[in-house]
């Protein structure tokens, strides 16, 4: 467990100052860096080399979380997450309190509650929410492994998480889903 908090420990002032990180999420190994930092962002976008029009997932640690950053959520969203199976990213209306070029141009967001141990105790300690997007040039393969992850995205990180480098498990991305405001679901990747 030493790696883990070392890990953390080492993250965090990066987090707080601006930086990228490269780290292990529930799903893909991913950049992060605070989602309410408008330069951070953008930083990740450069280093994807990804059009600042695509939006990015926001990760948060607690359903409750929801509402600080979405407008209205849905009284039952806690129910309608604790069914998900597996990863589920939601596209919500009405993002708040984010950098604004984490937003989609419709002025949704792409949030998950995470279950991973190490992502919900950095995303707690930082007291932000975290961006990830997976660790890959725009257009390129994403990475089921960090053995996978372009040395050029490694290198273009400020603190690359030693925590889970080697396992070689795959990993997939998430499900994305859209709730309407009329409560059907729309699902965009399963």
């Amino acid at each position: 467990m030493e790696i883990f908090e070392d890990d953390i420990s080492a993250a965090l002032p990066v987090l707080r100052n601006g930086g990228l990180i490269l780290y292990p999420t529930d799903t893909i190994w991913g950049i992060g860096c605070d989602a309410t930092d408008e330069a951070a962002v953008k930083k990740v976008f450069q280093l994807k080399q990804r059009e600042e029009s695509k939006s990015l997932v926001v990760l948060l640690a607690d359903i409750r979380d929801l509402l600080h950053y979405v407008a209205n959520p849905r009284p039952d969203m806690a129910e309608i997450i604790g069914g998900f199976t597996k990863p589920t990213t939601v596209i919500y209306e009405g993002a708040l309190g984010l950098a604004s070029n984490v937003i989609n141009a419709d002025g949704t967001i792409a949030i998950r509650i995470v279950q991973d141990q190490f992502c919900r105790h950095l995303i707690k300690r930082l007291r932000k929410p975290l961006v990830s997007t997976s660790a890959n040039l725009s257009g390129d393969p994403s990475p089921a492994t960090f053995s996978q992850v372009n040395p050029e995205i490694v290198n273009g990180v400020d603190y690359v998480v030693k925590y889970r480098q080697q396992e070689d498990a795959t990993h997939t991305a998430s499900r994305i889903i859209r709730i309407h405001q009329d409560g059907s679901i729309t699902v965009i990747r399963d």
